[in-house]
């Protein structure tokens, strides 16, 4: 599979099928397949490269969780930010989300770092870079990635009301400058990495925070617990 050949099979076609028309992503696309045919090793794999959208459609969205960049060590990056399939040991800022869910929510998280069931009920697990090359940490930035996650972000401003926003460091913040604060709840905060989690981010509440919004707005909570 080519990256050219990748497209929205649920409603998020209606929203984004035609951003990917656009010159910069057949730019973009164009790099990336040029990459591959080098040799290069890119991660996600190609067919997980739209996962979030494939997993959280666009009518489906409450909940919009935003990373930088895919993880570059091997078979970790699966589409999904935050997120690493189930056999892979939790990475560090992971590890500290599960920390913060532990003593926020009084619940007891498992080593499954595969966050997809919570993509599955409503949470948009979107990396503002979508590919990365593997060692190679934030290569992809600067190729178009960041006008395409952009533009994302606005469509759902626009055309919802009621959703959760939540952006850990600085570089989210930023790309979340444009919400419209009188529309959704924005949740910022210090990143989960390391470096920064004990500056704020711990005890943050972000988790009750989110389902205490979700269940003024009449919706249902995300069980954030992961077996």
């Amino acid at each position: 599979m080519k990256y050219k050949d990748l497209n929205f099979k649920n409603s998020w076609k209606n929203y984004l099928n035609s951003e990917l028309s656009e010159d910069y992503m057949i730019e973009l696309f164009s790099f990336l397949d040029e990459e591959k045919k080098k040799g290069k090793v890119i991660y996600p794999e190609v067919s997980d490269t739209f996962k979030a959208f494939d997993e959280c459609s666009f009518d489906d969205v409450k909940v919009v969780i935003l990373g930088q960049d895919p993880y570059h060590g091997e078979a970790q990056a699966h589409g999904l930010s935050f997120s690493v399939p189930k056999e892979i040991k939790l990475p560090p800022s992971l590890r500290n989300i599960y920390k913060e869910i532990e003593d926020d929510l009084g619940v007891k998280m498992s080593k499954n770092g595969n966050l997809l069931s919570w993509a599955q009920q409503g949470v948009l697990l979107l990396n503002s870079v979508l590919t990365v090359e593997k060692s190679m940490a934030a290569s992809h930035q600067k190729k178009g990635w960041e006008s395409f996650s952009d533009h994302v972000i606005q469509t759902l401003n626009d055309q919802k009301e009621g959703l959760v926003f939540v952006l850990w460091g600085g570089f989210a913040k930023k790309k979340g400058k444009s919400i419209e604060r009188s529309k959704h709840l924005v949740l910022e905060g210090h990143h989960p990495s390391p470096l920064s989690a004990y500056r704020g981010f711990f005890g943050c509440k972000h988790f009750s925070k989110i389902n205490s919004y979700l269940r003024e707005q009449g919706q249902s909570e995300i069980d954030f617990i992961i077996k």
